[in-house]
């Protein structure tokens, strides 16, 4: 067990596999064997000291603890970067209240634990409370699972529904088993009416839960939310499982960038398949009661547990300008979520444009994102083709990864001494098409039911 900003953190990282590299010829001379050896040790070294640097680094669920019931006692850790730094400027490291200079006083009203209003366009943090504070998301977090799972997916796969999907906890969207559903379909689900049974689906379409939780959590460090921990692709509760109102707004901000996961936010019916015998067509509606009430709702995500209480996030856009809010562990009385998101949205919007934040919401390009764990972690989907057409996600190969200080030492004393004999052949490693990078351009559902 290791202690991460004062909160137990459980989890260790199992030493990668080596390859074993077989003689073709005859016996090797002394000196082969003795370089081979300390190769041999010095990967040893690096193997042994792997799980400890990764535990340093970031924090880890841990399933084996009992699912937590309620918020964190007295609030929850607070994230930074796995440097120490905190990540969009030292501005937003406090636990409290933080308002960029000039600016007129906040709403009434405002009984989140944390919250976040930015501007989407600059990056500009206007306010927020407990930024990097690791709330439990809910469904909030089905926002990263449409973002991880977006590029792997082709969104005309047709994927068939499982008795797993149809009985998974939670709020469900009515997946049937032997039902026929295009991915296009489960990602509208998912995000519409917060479907634990469509996020299980795409899940094992892209590979199984436990790849898609590893490539989550490789996206949430691509783009520098390094105070989200994945657990589940739903969102249902996990002991170590967390987001930031910071994070939130970080993935949302880059969905709205994209055309195309835009346009899954902003949906308001989708239209499920029937299935004969089983279940006839119905229509689902957006559980976002922003879209068809605020003026230039970009969409939004709600979200609810015992453990999260209720959580929100959205965007909206007025005279070109875009703004992002995210709402964290709030109660649906003096004031619902979405009723104190609406109240940052025009506060912010009555901020003049240009105003300099308390910090900075990062782009990826900003984001120095330490090297993922060894190959202990599942294997990653393999990104779908650009080009539309019948090539589908599924897991790739997964290559062992080394830590270069000592393991890359190793390796090159072993390439050295086998040089001339042997010439081992791997295979460069599967790069996942960016979801964006630079400035961005301007411009609910419940795992149970909430009281």
């Amino acid at each position: 067990m290791i202690v991460a900003n004062g909160s137990p953190v459980t989890g260790r990282v199992a030493a990668p596999s080596v390859p074993v590299m077989r003689r073709t010829g005859g016996a090797a001379s002394p000196r082969v064997r003795g370089l081979a050896a300390l190769a041999a040790g010095l990967l040893g070294v690096a193997l042994w000291a792997l799980p400890a640097a990764a535990d340093q680094s970031r924090p880890t669920v841990d399933p084996s603890a009992p699912t937590p019931t309620a918020p964190y006692p007295g609030g929850p850790p607070q994230g930074h970067a796995p440097d120490g730094r905190t990540v969009g400027g030292e501005g937003l490291d406090t636990r409290g209240v933080v308002v960029a200079t000039g600016t007129p006083p906040l709403p009434d009203g405002l009984a989140a634990a944390g919250w976040l209003v930015a501007d989407a366009s600059s990056g500009q943090v206007l306010a927020a409370r407990d930024p990097h504070g690791r709330y439990y998301p809910a469904s909030t977090l089905k926002t990263l699972t449409l973002l991880t799972l977006d590029p792997l997916l082709d969104p005309t796969r047709v994927v068939v529904g499982t008795a797993e999907d149809a009985n998974i906890e939670g709020s469900r969207v009515g997946l049937v088993e032997g039902g026929q559903y295009p991915v296009s379909l489960l990602f509208q689900a998912l995000i519409l009416q917060s479907g634990n049974d469509a996020a299980n689906a795409l899940a094992r379409t892209a590979g199984g839960v436990d790849v898609t939780v590893a490539a989550m959590n490789e996206t949430a460090q691509d783009i520098g939310a390094f105070d989200t921990v994945v657990g589940t692709p739903s969102g249902l509760d996990v002991a170590g499982q967390s987001c930031s109102p910071y994070d939130l707004a970080l993935i949302f901000r880059a969905l709205i960038s994209n055309p195309v996961t835009a346009a899954v936010l902003t949906t308001a019916t989708a239209q499920m398949p029937p299935v004969e015998g089983r279940s006839p067509g119905y229509q689902i509606q957006s559980q976002n009661p922003l879209l068809s009430t605020y003026p230039g709702d970009l969409g939004g995500k709600t979200g609810f547990t015992d453990a999260a209480r209720h959580t929100f996030v959205t965007a909206a856009e007025r005279d070109g300008r875009r703004l992002v809010v995210s709402v964290m562990d709030t109660e649906n009385r003096p004031l619902t979520a979405p009723a104190q998101a609406v109240k940052l949205l025009d506060w912010g919007f009555s901020v003049p444009a240009g105003t300099t934040g308390v910090g900075t919401l990062v782009t990826p390009a900003e984001v120095a994102a330490p090297p993922s764990p060894g190959s202990s972690s599942p294997p990653r989907p393999t990104p779908r083709p650009a080009s539309s057409g019948a090539a589908l996600a599924g897991p790739a190969d997964a290559f062992p990864v080394v830590p270069v200080s000592l393991g890359g030492v190793a390796v090159l004393i072993v390439a050295a001494t086998v040089a001339g004999r042997r010439r081992a052949v791997r295979p460069a490693p599967v790069r996942r098409p960016g979801r964006w990078s630079g400035t961005p351009p301007a411009g609910g559902g419940s795992p149970s039911t909430p009281p």
